[in-house]
């Protein structure tokens, strides 16, 4: 193939506007793909980031066992662990769900008490009346349903995803080394399948190393807030400690989303407004103290991340696939900084490389 050399500045201009416009409508085309597979990818990838999580029991189970049947034993597992947060999550959270109407209207009576307050920061009520043209209120509505119903509509499509996500991670943790194998078996050259060899390693022990230690933190974290809320007497503490368990996986918004929802659980629980922030404030301590010193010891000096990568990855994959993408943000990141590490390796090692064969070749 012949390349056509740029006769102007004009044209290799617009060879390089061409390029970046190619890039960026695959980047689109990409993302609109992600998009409209997120019922069939997002499942897939969370087993994916599941199994590489449980490769090392997966492992163990192993020395005594072939692959097939460890694998079953690891599905059973987070079968019975589905099942379990299934069952003890389902009343209490309908219960507290149904209670979202009375808590609004509790929110609605402790702004009006507060009312008087804001009013002394001078005119602020006048200027909004003059510029809305008149006295009016503002109302929120709140359409309240069935959480029996609401759960009837979505069963169908999460128990679809359940059983994807549990068949995926079986043939993953059965299958996870012939996939190696195979891949490795595409690789050409000995540096090729050296580098690849490394990013399997570096992904398998970084997933499995934050995901598990992270798991450890997240149970502390529960326990302690369950025995912040029953010294508190709110009601269903075991509740809002899986509930800091589950919510604490996805960084920054999960902790936020805790807070806010124990604020709505005080307003629901007493009257005074500083018992009001107390569920709210206990949490926030335990977290302050989690995410300051625990976490950064147990997983600091092992993995480390940027943090404005991880908000940009978790803002990003929140946006593409919800939940499910909060919980794959930082996996996912730290997938990329095991090929992005290896990669560069690999580059600044081939000078290395030309260096010591043109010596060779020398001698």
């Amino acid at each position: 193939m012949v390349r056509i050399a740029a006769k102007s500045g004009l044209d290799a201009s617009l060879q390089t506007i061409s390029r970046v416009s190619i890039i960026v409508i695959g980047l689109v085309v990409a993302f609109a793909g992600l998009d409209q597979a997120q019922p069939l990818l997002a499942p897939i990838s969370l087993a994916i980031v599941t199994g590489l999580m449980a490769s090392p029991v997966a492992a163990a189970l192993e020395r005594f066992m072939p692959p097939a049947l460890s694998a079953a034993i690891v599905v059973l597992l987070f079968l019975g662990l589905i099942a379990s947060a299934t069952t003890l999550f389902s009343m209490p959270l309908s219960i507290w769900m149904d209670r979202l109407p009375e808590i609004w209207r509790e929110l609605q009576r402790h702004l009006l008490d507060w009312r008087t307050v804001l009013e002394t920061l001078g005119g602020v009520q006048e200027q909004i009346r003059s510029i809305s043209g008149g006295e009016t209120a503002m109302k929120v509505e709140i359409e309240e349903s069935s959480t029996v119903e609401d759960i009837a509509t979505l069963a169908p499509a999460l128990a679809a995803q359940i059983i994807l996500f549990l068949a995926s991670l079986y043939f993953f943790l059965a299958t996870r080394h012939q996939m190696r194998i195979s891949v490795l078996s595409l690789c050409f050259s000995r540096r090729a399948r050296l580098r690849t060899a490394r990013m399997f390693r570096d992904a398998e022990w970084f997933v499995s190393r934050y995901l598990l230690s992270i798991s450890v933190i997240n149970a502390g974290l529960g326990i302690a807030t369950t025995a912040a809320m029953w010294l508190l007497d709110v009601p269903q503490p075991y509740l809002w400690g899986m509930l800091a368990f589950i919510l604490n996986y996805v960084v920054y918004i999960g902790p936020a989303v805790m807070a806010g929802t124990l604020l709505g659980v005080g307003l629901a629980t007493w009257d005074s407004p500083p018992a009001i922030f107390l569920p709210m404030a206990a949490y926030l301590s335990l977290n302050l103290i989690e995410a300051q010193f625990v976490t950064p010891q147990v997983i600091g000096r092992s993995v480390t991340l940027s943090p404005f990568l991880v908000f940009l990855s978790l803002a990003f994959w929140i946006w593409l696939w919800g939940p499910i993408g909060g919980l794959l943000a930082v996996p996912f990141l730290l997938i990329g900084h095991a090929v992005m590490r290896n990669s560069i390796l690999l580059n600044q090692s081939r000078p290395n490389l030309a260096r010591r064969d043109a010596t060779s070749a020398a001698r």
